[in-house]
């Protein structure tokens, strides 16, 4: 899915006639009907999406190929995405989080604290989800200037400065 970014998701179904809830995760919310075909992570495409209206979270919308309340329930919480050549550049401060999944993550004295598995948003910021080996559980790293003050997508890398006590370390 690496041509691919993610740009939505369908929360489930909007009233009876197979129009659905849809939140969009483009800077410009409606142009997520712009980047069509949309597709979902098994390969399904959607060549066509209408906005039809707006909600508190995102918008009702009708896409091709779903006419039932049921097909829309059938698609509740599936992501959509877009291929990445129809999206537009970005600043060099900003970063797609597809382009962030992957990258190792170094301390600022350059030891691997692990990988990016993951980039959320809960509403109060980016959050990288970071695989630590050796480590059964995930760290939620802040993805702020403070505590990551460098990503470098050429070398595949971020440095990050984390909160004290976020990984665990030889000195504890």
């Amino acid at each position: 899915m690496t041509d691919r970014v993610i740009v939505g998701a369908i929360g489930g179904s909007f009233g009876v006639q197979g129009e659905v809830r849809l939140k969009s995760f483009c800077a410009d919310p409606q142009a997520i009907a712009d980047y069509t075909p949309l597709y979902t992570e098994d390969g399904r495409a959607f060549a066509q999406v209408v906005l039809t209206g707006q909600l508190k979270n995102g918008f009702t919308a009708r896409i091709d190929g779903v006419v039932t309340k049921e097909d829309a329930d059938a698609l509740r919480n599936i992501s959509l995405y877009a291929e990445r050549a129809l999206m537009p550049s970005l600043p060099d401060d900003e970063y797609y989080y597809a382009d962030l999944i992957g990258l190792t993550v170094l301390d600022t004295g350059g030891v691997t604290l692990g990988t990016v598995k993951n980039v959320m948003d809960h509403g109060a910021g980016d959050l990288l989800e970071v695989i630590v080996p050796m480590q059964a559980e995930t760290i939620l790293l802040p993805f702020t200037q403070a505590a990551v003050p460098t990503v470098d997508l050429a070398a595949k890398r971020i440095v990050a400065d984390p909160p004290d006590g976020l990984f665990p370390s030889d000195d504890a």
